[in-house]
């Protein structure tokens, strides 16, 4: 399998460059010298017209003009798989360097006349799927889990959920991964019914002997879809309105946007109307870090909800700071 794989990089790499020299394609490939000349012998015995020139200006051919097509792309397929290589889910996974490597295969694959525009996906799109300010958590190591999932066994977890005072035990059958906005999520059942459980929450995770107990017919996109419907559908409580000053209200609704369920209305030149559904009033009370910039309308809970919390922001602020021996000191310094 290794022999073959290091073939097929030759034959890629000469259909590139036509010709290399030995010594090079000994270094990229990891391998003697006298081993890129056996492997040459095998091509040539294969059938591919490649042979060696020795000497000071000599190298490994390949008859000009001969191509395998191995990849089949066309120009806009190749300029799709080039946006892979703005890594993040890859490396995370720990197949980084895998993807590197099978995009130069690629790459040398190609068609000269589509190689320019794949070289300029990869330079000028980057998808960078981690969030903004991530917190690491003591959880179990994203390659660790991949590997108890691609066993095709039950997983006995060690869960934290949000909140909660400690840890949970579950036994899971896992589908797989997804990678939602940067975030990892293990897709299971647990008692025959689909679950989330976000990885960075995963404080351990064992593979048990049993084979997993999946539902019948389902794939992983399945079972994923249902879960994340579940979520976008989950019906808000506590329907919000609210109005925001226009200059802030595009900083409002990269923040809020999930929440909407209204089209925002132009009151006047200072102010939108906005609809927000919350789960529960106190929720509401997210709105207070945009200060006088947003004002709850109704309904009138909600009002009493923010006001009740702009009273406890002020109260504790208006009292004096108790400082520690150490704040003081420094405070006198």
């Amino acid at each position: 399998m290794v022999k073959a794989d290091r073939l097929l990089s030759i034959l890629l790499l000469l259909q590139t460059r036509g010709q290399v020299s030995a010594v090079e394609l000994a270094e990229r490939l990891e391998v003697s010298v006298r081993t890129i000349y056996r492997d040459v012998d095998a091509l040539s015995a294969a059938g591919v017209p490649v042979w060696a020139e020795r000497g000071r200006h000599g190298g490994i051919n390949l008859l000009p003009g001969y191509r395998t097509d191995v990849t089949g792309l066309t120009s806009d397929e190749a300029r799709a798989l080039f946006v892979l290589s703005s890594q993040g889910a890859h490396d995370a996974l720990g197949l980084g360097g895998a993807l590197g490597s099978a995009l130069r295969k690629v790459m040398a694959a190609l068609p000269a006349p589509h190689r320019p525009a794949a070289e300029r996906t990869s330079e000028r799109i980057l998808v960078d799927p981690a969030r903004w300010m991530r917190v690491e958590a003591d959880a179990v190591d994203l390659g660790e889990l991949q590997r108890a999932v691609f066993a095709d066994q039950r997983l006995r977890l060690r869960y934290r959920h949000s909140g909660a005072d400690g840890p949970s035990e579950y036994t899971v059958d896992p589908y797989g991964l997804v990678s939602k906005a940067g975030v990892w999520y293990l897709v299971a059942d647990l008692e025959a019914e689909p679950r989330l459980f976000r990885v960075d929450r995963v404080l351990a995770a064992v593979a048990e002997e049993e084979l997993v107990r999946r539902r019948a017919g389902l794939t992983l996109a399945e079972v994923w879809t249902v879960l994340r419907e579940q979520v976008e559908r989950r019906p808000a409580e506590v329907r919000v309105v609210a109005r925001v000053r226009r200059g802030r209200l595009d900083m409002f609704l990269r923040i809020h946007a999930a929440l909407l369920i209204e089209t925002p209305t132009t009151v006047d030149a200072e102010w939108t109307e906005v609809t927000l559904g919350f789960r529960a009033v106190a929720a509401a009370r997210a709105l207070l870090a945009f200060g006088a910039d947003v004002e709850v309308l109704s309904p009138e809970e909600a009002r009493t909800e923010l006001a009740r919390a702009a009273a406890e922001v002020g109260k504790l602020y208006r009292r004096p700071v108790a400082l520690s021996r150490g704040a003081g000191n420094c405070a006198q310094r």
